[in-house]
């Protein structure tokens, strides 16, 4: 699959205010075909992912779904602890589902903190596993600077990444799921 297009990582977390006064504290500019990076700046500074954290979140379901664990229809029960998660939400019960499909979607378009701790709950038995996971195969693609610990992205000190890292995941997401990239589209 050709892709016409620069893929930009800027503007880490505004969480992120202790590394840098500056809002636009790391970013890389890369051809997505060639993998040529164009432009950087603090491109290996760690900073917090924040809701980029939930890019691999959703890599995660559709390894899942490749190696056949789940498919689309699957139904994720919702926990108590992962209906009261917040801010950004789809007010999910416990006890509850939602299907695979539709925890994709929210992921994508509402970033939903729920949604995530469902998912981690889901695929990794516990959100503080699911992070594990999510950090091996985070070293299994080559991102050697990220660590996980929790899947939605909310504060967490000892979860960091860096802007190459992150380039590495939404490279490595659009050539590993090409059947599921239409999924952005969202």
């Amino acid at each position: 699959m050709r892709h016409y297009f620069l893929f930009i990582i800027l503007f880490f977390s505004v969480l992120d205010i202790a590394y840098s006064a500056s809002p636009r504290q790391a970013y890389l500019i890369m051809d997505a075909d060639s993998g040529k990076i164009l432009s950087s700046y603090n491109a290996h500074k760690r900073v917090y992912p924040a809701s980029l954290t939930k890019i691999m979140t959703i890599y995660m379901i559709f390894d899942a779904l490749k190696s056949k664990k789940i498919t689309m229809n699957t139904k994720l029960r919702v926990s108590k602890r992962a209906s009261r998660m917040s801010p950004s939400k789809l007010y999910l019960k416990a006890g509850a589902t939602i299907t695979v499909k539709n925890a994709i979607k929210a992921l994508i378009t509402k970033s939903a903190n729920d949604v995530a701790a469902t998912v981690a709950e889901n695929l990794g038995k516990s959100e503080k596993n699911f992070a594990r996971m999510m950090t091996q195969k985070a070293r299994h693609i080559g991102m050697y600077n990220t660590v996980f610990r929790n899947a939605s992205g909310l504060p967490h000190s000892k979860q960091v990444t860096n802007a190459k890292d992150m380039a590495i995941l939404a490279i490595r997401i659009i050539r590993d799921f090409p059947q599921y990239y239409g999924l952005f589209k969202t």
